[in-house]
C-alpha cells in the first residue's frame, strides 16, 4: 500500500498538499483531548493533577503548530516565494548567516511573550543560498524518495508524529511509523489524527517490540531509516547487536546498508553565568532549573542534567539554597519510563552521598572536591537524578571554561541552556555571542529551555553537526524545521532573565520584556494545566473569546 502511496504523493501538487495540510489540523483537533488525557493517563497522570499540561503541549500543542507552519512554507512554494522570503536574516559569529525564525506571526509573539528563536546556517551559507534552497524535497514534488520507516520515540507523544511529518515533507518520502511500545494505547489516536495521510496510502503505523523495528530496518522495501532514541539502539540498528557489532563498527563495515538519520540524546548542562542576582531571581531560576530536569519526570532527550556553577560566584551559596528547596518541593509523580529504576539504582551506587529529594524519588548530586564527575558528565541518566559542577572563574573567564567543559566533558551534542542576567550579558558583549558559537549543541537555550526549541515548529532539531556511524554522538540529520532549511548548523531560543512585573525593568534598561508571569511549562505552574490545554485549544479553533480566559489563568501562574 506504502508502494501506491508513494506514487500518489508524487502527482499530488503543492496547493494539494497545502490542503491536505489543513486536513490533518482538523482531525487532530478533533482528536487532541483524547490523545493528552491517555498520554497523561499512561504517565500515571490521574485525572486534576496538575502536570497533565505536559501532554497538551508535549502532544496535540506540537503537532498543530507543526501543521500550521508546514502550511505556510508550501502555500509560499505554490507562489513560487521561498519560505524564507519574509524571515528577517543578518549575520552571526564566525562568518555565519542567521535566520529570526520566531515569532513570525502576532499570536507567536502574544503566547510566547518576550522569547525568540532563530537558525544558524553552517559558515559559509549566504543569504541568497539559505533562500534559494528553502523548500528541500518541496522544490522537486515529484521526485519521488521511496518508502521511509521512522521508529518512534517512547517518552514524548508528539515525536513520533513530527518525525512523519518531516519524512514527507523534507524528503517526498511516504512512511511506516512503528510506534513505541510504551504508546501503544495511542494507536487508535494516532490511526484517528492522521487518517488523512492513511486513507491514501502516505503513511501506515504498526505496533511491536524491537524486534519488529529489527525487520522492517532490513526490509528490502525500505530505503531510509529514521529513529529517536539512545545510542545503543542506534549501533545495534547500523552495526548488529553485542560483540559482534561492535567489531562491525571498528571495522567500518556496517550491517545496515541503507541511509539513517537519528535524533539521540545526551547529558545537557545548564549554564549559570555569574551576575548579581535577586532573591526572586535566584527562586525563579532555581525552579527553571528544576523544571529543565524534572517535566515528564525527567524523561526527556534534552533534560537539563548537570548545572555548572561558578565556584567563585558570591551567590553560589543561595543559589544552591534555592534550587534544593525548590527541587524537594516540586510536584510529586513517579518515574514512569521502562528502566528507571535502574537508572536510579545505577546513580545512587555512583554516588552514595547523593540527596534524594521528595521521599527518594529523585536525586541531587553536589560533586565535590575530589569527587569524580565521569558517571555524571557520561550517563544520559534520563530519570529525574540533576547534578552540580563547579568551576572557577566569573564572567568571561567561566563562561569560556563552562562551554570548553560542556563541549570536552560532557557526552552528547543536542542541546545546552544558558542563564544570565541582562547586566552580565551587556558586561560580557561580543565575548557572549562569541561563546555561544564555540558552545557545539544542535540546540542553544539562553534564558529558555531548549524543549522551547523543540516545540517551535520553525527551529530545527538535531545534534551538533560532524557525527558519524562510528560516533554518532547526538544524532545526525535534523526534524522539525518546518521553513524546509538547508545546511542548518544550530537554532537558539532567548527568553526574558525575569517574568512580569519584574520584566518591566527591560523596559527602561537591558533585558527583555514579556508580559508572561511563571510560564506555564514550568513544574513549579499552579494553572499549567490549565493554560496548557488552553493554548492548545486556541491552536484547535482559534476561539479568541475563549483564549482571553485562559491568558487570566496565565496570570495566576
Amino acid at each position: 500500500m506504502l508502494e501506491v502511496g508513494q506514487s500518489t504523493w508524487r502527482h499530488l501538487t503543492l496547493a494539494q498538499r497545502a490542503r491536505l495540510l489543513g486536513r490533518l489540523h482538523a482531525t487532530v483537533s478533533a482528536s487532541a483531548e483524547e490523545w493528552a488525557d491517555i498520554a497523561a493517563t499512561s504517565k500515571e497522570l490521574e485525572p486534576g493533577h496538575p502536570l497533565r499540561g505536559e501532554e497538551w503541549l508535549g502532544g496535540p500543542y506540537a503537532v498543530l503548530t507543526a501543521l500550521e507552519a508546514y502550511r505556510t512554507s508550501v502555500r509560499a512554494l505554490a507562489q513560487g516565494e521561498s519560505p524564507l522570503a519574509r524571515v528577517r536574516t543578518d549575520a552571526a559569529p564566525g562568518g555565519r548567516l542567521c535566520a529570526r525564525v520566531f515569532p513570525l506571526t502576532a499570536i507567536d509573539g502574544l503566547l510566547l511573550s518576550g522569547y525568540s528563536g532563530e537558525v544558524w546556517f553552517e559558515p559559509g551559507v549566504t543569504e541568497a543560498e539559505a533562500r534559494r534552497n528553502a523548500g528541500l524535497g518541496q522544490l522537486t514534488p515529484t521526485t519521488p524518495a521511496g518508502v521511509g520507516v521512522v521508529l518512534g520515540a517512547g517518552n514524548v507523544s508528539a515525536i513520533p508524529v513530527l518525525d512523519v511529518l518531516y519524512e514527507l515533507m523534507a524528503s517526498n518520502r511516504v512512511v511506516l511509523l512503528k510506534v513505541n511500545p510504551t504508546q501503544d494505547a495511542l494507536l487508535p489516536v494516532f490511526e484517528r489524527a492522521l487518517a488523512p495521510l492513511i486513507e491514501p496510502g502516505f503513511v501506515r503505523i504498526v505496533r511491536g517490540a524491537g524486534d519488529v523495528g529489527a525487520y522492517l530496518t532490513t526490509h528490502r522495501s525500505i530505503s531510509h531509516v529514521h529513529i529517536t532514541g539512545a545510542t545503543p539502539t542506534f549501533d545495534a540498528i547500523v552495526w548488529g547487536p553485542g560483540a559482534n557489532g561492535e567489531r562491525r563498527r571498528r571495522a567500518n563495515r556496517p550491517l545496515l546498508k541503507k541511509p539513517i538519520t537519528a535524533e539521540l540524546g545526551g547529558v545537557s548542562p545548564i549554564i549559570i553565568v555569574p551576575g548579581e542576582w535577586s532573591t526572586a531571581d535566584l527562586r525563579f531560576h532555581a525552579e527553571h532549573v528544576v523544571t529543565m530536569r524534572l517535566q515528564n519526570s525527567g524523561h526527556n532527550c534534552i533534560a537539563g542534567q548537570i548545572v555548572l556553577l561558578s565556584a567563585d560566584w558570591p551567590q553560589r551559596e543561595a543559589f544552591l539554597d534555592a534550587l534544593r528547596v525548590a527541587y524537594e518541593a516540586a510536584p510529586r509523580r513517579s518515574a514512569w519510563y521502562p528502566r528507571s529504576d535502574e537508572k536510579l539504582q545505577g546513580a545512587a551506587s555512583d554516588y552514595p552521598d547523593a540527596s534524594w529529594c521528595a521521599d527518594g524519588t529523585r536525586a541531587l548530586i553536589e560533586i565535590g572536591a575530589g569527587d569524580d564527575a565521569t558517571a555524571l558528565e557520561t550517563t544520559e541518566y534520563f530519570a529525574p537524578i540533576l547534578g552540580v559542577v563547579s568551576l572557577p572563574g566569573t564572567g568571561q573567564e567561566f563562561l569560556d571554561a563552562a562551554v570548553a567543559h560542556a563541549n570536552e566533558k560532557l557526552t552528547g551534542t543536542l542541546g545546552a541552556n544558558l542563564l544570565i542576567d541582562p547586566a552580565a550579558e551587556a558586561a560580557l558583549g561580543d565575548g557572549f555571542e562569541r561563546a555561544i558559537a564555540d558552545l557545539h549543541y544542535g540546540a542553544i537555550a539562553i534564558n529558555s529551555w531548549t524543549a522551547f526549541g523543540f516545540l517551535i515548529p520553525t527551529l530545527t532539531w538535531g545534534g551538533f553537526p560532524g557525527s558519524t556511524l562510528q560516533n554518532v554522538v547526538s544524532g545526525m540529520g535534523v526534524v522539525h524545521n518546518a521553513l524546509l532549511l538547508d545546511r542548518v548548523e544550530r537554532s537558539l531560543t532567548r527568553g526574558p532573565f525575569r517574568p512580569l512585573p519584574r520584566s518591566v525593568s527591560a523596559l527602561a534598561g537591558p533585558g527583555r520584556f514579556s508580559v508572561l508571569p511563571k510560564p506555564s511549562w514550568f513544574v513549579t505552574s499552579r494553572t499549567g494545566a490549565t493554560v496548557s490545554e488552553g493554548f492548545t485549544r486556541f491552536r484547535m479553533d482559534g476561539n479568541w473569546a475563549r483564549l482571553m480566559g485562559t491568558l487570566v489563568q496565565a496570570f495566576r501562574a
